[in-house]
């Protein structure tokens, strides 16, 4: 009974954050991969119902919070230096304009870290929260493996 209802309540959750990502991510592929993130972690945390219902919208809104810092706003540094011409082309002036900039970013990563794992604290035990951060981990190194199995036998 505890496992249907653990599976009823990860469907939904699936079905509501795949559906509530579209508008956000960039491809079908990521909102796929993000609904098999929220499958893996929340099997893998094993996840109350009570639990889910406070962990996704904390672990949404710093997930979100850390694509951008991490990915958008690193993308307009790359952009700007292709714009520009490339390394070669950029003064020593615009260079040291972005390395503050890739500093701050990481800055605000971290602290953005430190302020998740926090209010994770609220909702998960100190267990959990250290279970969170290995099966994050695995669930990339899992999706990479299966890529590089695809890249190298693009038949199946």
């Amino acid at each position: 009974m505890k496992k249907t209802v653990l599976f009823l309540i990860t469907l939904f959750f699936i079905s509501f954050f795949a559906y509530a990502q579209q508008s956000t991510t960039k491809s079908p592929r990521e909102a796929k991969i993000k609904a098999l993130k929220i499958a893996f972690i929340t099997e893998e945390l094993s996840l109350t119902s009570n639990e889910a219902e406070k962990f996704w919208p904390v672990y949404n809104k710093f997930d979100e919070l850390l694509y951008q810092l991490e990915t958008v706003e690193k993308f307009k540094i790359k952009t700007k230096i292709k714009r520009i011409g490339g390394i070669e082309n950029i003064s020593e002036k615009d260079a040291k304009s972005m390395m503050k900039k890739i500093a701050d970013l990481e800055k605000q990563v971290y602290k953005t870290k430190i302020a998740f794992d926090i209010e994770l604290t609220e909702v998960l035990s100190f267990k959990k929260i250290l279970k969170l951060k290995i099966v994050e981990r695995d669930f990339i190194r899992n999706l990479m493996k299966k890529y590089r199995r695809m890249k190298s036998n693009p038949k199946n």
